[in-house]
């Protein structure tokens, strides 16, 4: 089910047309809160930043349709937090495997000779 819907159809004449669109352009330009007047009442609309848009052509039937969707969350966006810095490095070396040391390849047999020669 939708929050709200609001819907509109009517004749118009070129002109009035372009006053719906110029103060809808106004509207998206300012961004915030926008009231759009809309003959019979007024509609006020939390406008963003960023927007989703379709534009939409149909032509058949003898008739053109053109269709502007424009789209957007009605919640706020939360400031996003950038990440802690990190020494260089530490964030591959938090991602490796972890396993038990092993000897190092000079290493091998040092210390059962140094335990053999102190027997």
């Amino acid at each position: 089910m939708k929050d709200l819907k609001f819907e509109q159809k009517r004749s118009l004449s070129r002109l009035e047309a372009a006053d719906q669109l110029t103060a809808l352009a106004a509207a998206l330009r300012e961004g915030g809160e926008a009231e759009l007047d809309f003959g019979s009442g007024t509609l006020s609309l939390r406008i963003p930043d960023d927007l989703h848009s379709e534009m939409e052509i149909e032509i058949g039937n003898g008739e053109i349709e053109l269709e502007i969707e424009f789209k957007w969350p009605t919640a706020r966006k939360r400031a996003a937090t950038a990440p802690a810095p990190t020494a260089p490095g530490a964030a591959a070396a938090a991602t490796r495997k972890r396993t038990p040391a092993k000897p190092g390849r000079g290493d091998t047999g040092k210390a059962v000779k140094r335990a053999a020669a102190k027997k």
